[in-house]
Order: C-alpha cells, then sequence, then structure tokens
C-alpha cells in the first residue's frame, strides 16, 4: 500500500501493453504501469526477459483508489483481458515473460485472488482449468519508458485484447 486509499494491484496477462490501457482506463485506476516481476535478476531489461531466461513476467502494477474501486473488479477485469488456461502463452505470444500471473501485496489480496480463480473455474467459461499462478510480490521493475502508455503514444488507442 502506498497510503490509506491507495492500494497496489499487480498482473501478467500476456503483452503489457493491451493490459496497461484497459487498466488505465478503469475509474479510480490513478495510473497503471508496465514492468517485469518474477525473476531472479535485478533491473532486468526487454531484451532479457524476451529470452524467457530470467524468470520475469511482463507485468501491469496497477496504483488505484481503493475508496472508488475494489480488488474484485480489477481481478474480474484481469481474467477477462485474456485466457487464463494456457500456459505461458496469450495469442501469439509464447514463453514464460507472458504467463498468466497474479502478484498479490496482501494476504487479502491473495485470500480475493483464490477466491477469483475459483469462481473462473466454477463458471464453465473455459474447457480447461486455470492456469494462472498466485504469487506474494516480489521487487517490480518499471519496464523502458517506451513500453509506458505505448498504445497511447504510438495512436493505437485501445487494444481489444
Amino acid at each position: 500500500m502506498t497510503d490509506n486509499q491507495t492500494e497496489l494491484a499487480t498482473f501478467g496477462a500476456g503483452c503489457f501493453w493491451g493490459v496497461e490501457a484497459r487498466f488505465r482506463g478503469l475509474p479510480g485506476v490513478n495510473d497503471a504501469i508496465s514492468g517485469y516481476m518474477g525473476g531472479d535478476t535485478s533491473r532486468p531489461t526487454y531484451e532479457a526477459i524476451c529470452t524467457g531466461t530470467t524468470g520475469h513476467a511482463e507485468v501491469v502494477q496497477v496504483q488505484f483508489d481503493a475508496a472508488q474501486l475494489d480488488y474484485e473488479t480489477l481481478l474480474e477485469l484481469f481474467f477477462a483481458l485474456h485466457n487464463p488456461t494456457t500456459l505461458n502463452r496469450q495469442g501469439p505470444d509464447i514463453g514464460s515473460q507472458y504467463r498468466s500471473v497474479i502478484f498479490f501485496h496482501s494476504d487479502a489480496q491473495q485470500q480475493a485472488a483464490s477466491r477469483a480463480i475459483e469462481k473462473v473455474n466454477q463458471s464453465g467459461r473455459w474447457p480447461q482449468a486455470v492456469v494462472t499462478q498466485l504469487e506474494p510480490a516480489p521487487p517490480f521493475w518499471p519496464a523502458e519508458e517506451y513500453h509506458q502508455r505505448y498504445l497511447e503514444k504510438n495512436g493505437l488507442g485501445h487494444c481489444s485484447i
């Protein structure tokens, strides 16, 4: 947490460009930052994580006002944005850096994410089981500046993922 009202949530759902744009557009989100999490090297670069050898995932770290937006709503959007049943793959993007992962920042987030995974599994939306990983949040490394607000900077608006 960053203050009384502002909390962090971190999600990996494939390529971070479209994920960042969708979270950024949600009322109650103060900021959404593309970055890397879950690997074993400090200050990873995009080129390094693309090798699939650092263990990092492309993620979006969301700063949100908990008085305006609850974590469960963020989880609903996360599961709507990608296929949580494909291991290390989203669409044409293949590799562990594109894995489905929720990095939780508190016990409450861990419990909410576990309930959300169970709910998605029981919904019947996907014929396979959810493979989304649920892990405590390790250090977050912001992606290079050219990745931040990538779709917006390049006139692509919101990507339909």
